[in-house]
């Protein structure tokens, strides 16, 4: 078993070995508030179908009582409103300070529960369980927790750290393809942030998710996503400075998901798109070169075709840009690569540039 130290205020540890979720019980217990007694399980009606039995058999034998709290599948649950209804299950079933909430599921069930965890009775303890490759490779870890608003994604939200993280690559058997894959664009931000031999790695892995899932390199693969996102998390924990250069791909990303009124979009596709107008830029102000630039194209596009852009006006695009969360007095903030393996965060792209960038993006989707 892989065992991943993410040193933070409340450290804990990432766990990765195939099979894993079967022996959950046996974490949660090492690291649940000493009088606990009911472990809610927060996700969706599918995914309770598929692995909640499980976890709840090995929590039953330790003599925890198993609650469950359901929400709707998709970043469009991912509301306030499906908070309060959350809220609502926990305290109508007698969820107590001292218990405990798991997060079993993707990014929006991960992202919810932690945003429930840090704000129920000013916070419980909580657990990720993430089903999806996505969460497993960036959600689950570092503790930003977060909900939607119409005006933009992710504007809603708590730093709240689980106990521990639970990783397990067989649940990923039962994603669609386009889920699975959408996953990779997250990976492909790790590698040009901090590891060209993650770069490398992608540019061979298999591109059939039936070939990927019984990969002996996915584990390596989820394990370098994660110990570079504990390291930086681990030296900064609230993104007051380096841990910033994790939005690789996110400022055009969100506006991507916000403008389409996160219908369109798998967040891992609309992060494609972003890193790919990053690297635009980059280009565009002398931080990589063109070849560069079409190695970070083809590694992206090596994944699938991703949706398509019409319709999508760039006005109303840059206006959802300049409301990121992320900007600084007005100004958009990008995170650019420079080489593969290092980036630069710049808030002076001058705006002549970045419109007529993403009238091309736009036109030609690069």
């Amino acid at each position: 078993m892989l065992t991943i130290p993410v040193r933070t205020a409340e450290s804990y540890e990432i766990f990765i070995e195939r099979g894993l979720i079967d022996r959950s019980g046996q974490i949660i217990r090492a690291v649940a508030p000493q009088n606990c007694r009911k472990i809610a399980i927060i996700t969706n009606r599918r995914l309770s179908e598929l692995y909640a039995g499980r976890v709840t058999a090995t929590l039953r034998e330790l003599g925890y009582e198993v609650i469950f709290c359901l929400m709707g599948d998709g970043e469009r649950f991912k509301t306030l409103r499906t908070v309060e209804k959350v809220v609502g299950c926990l305290l109508s079933q007698g969820l107590g300070r001292h218990d405990l909430i798991v997060a079993l599921g993707g990014g929006v069930v991960g992202d919810l529960a932690g945003f429930v965890a840090g704000t129920f009775m000013r916070g419980v303890a909580f657990v990720q369980i993430p089903t999806t490759l996505l969460a497993q490779i960036d959600s689950s870890v570092g503790g930003k927790s977060a909900v939607n608003h119409k005006l933009g994604k992710n504007m809603i939200g708590v730093f709240k750290q689980p106990r521990t993280v639970i990783i397990d690559p067989d649940v990923l058997s039962t994603l669609p393809q386009r889920e699975l894959f959408a996953a990779m664009y997250e990976a492909v931000k790790y590698a040009l942030i901090a590891d060209s031999d993650l770069f490398e790695l992608l540019e061979v892995v298999p591109k059939t998710a039936s070939a990927l899932l019984s990969d002996r390199r996915l584990e390596e693969l989820i394990a370098c996503c994660c110990y570079i996102k504990a390291d930086v998390v681990s030296r900064d924990e609230r993104e007051t400075g380096e841990r910033k250069i994790l939005n690789l791909g996110h400022t055009l990303g969100h506006a991507l998901e916000t403008v389409t009124g996160y219908n369109r979009f798998k967040h891992g596709e609309a992060v494609g798109y972003g890193i790919m107008f990053a690297s635009s830029l980059a280009k565009e102000l002398g931080l990589i070169t063109k070849e560069q630039q079409d190695k970070i194209y083809n590694l992206v596009r090596s994944f699938g075709r991703l949706p398509s852009l019409d319709g999508i006006d760039s006005g109303v695009l840059l206006g959802a840009i300049a409301k990121d969360k992320k900007s600084v007095a007005g100004r958009a903030v990008f995170v650019l690569p420079n080489g593969i393996g290092k980036v630069v965060i710049r808030d002076d792209v001058p705006i002549e540039v970045l419109g007529r960038l993403l009238n091309r993006f736009l036109e030609q989707g690069l």
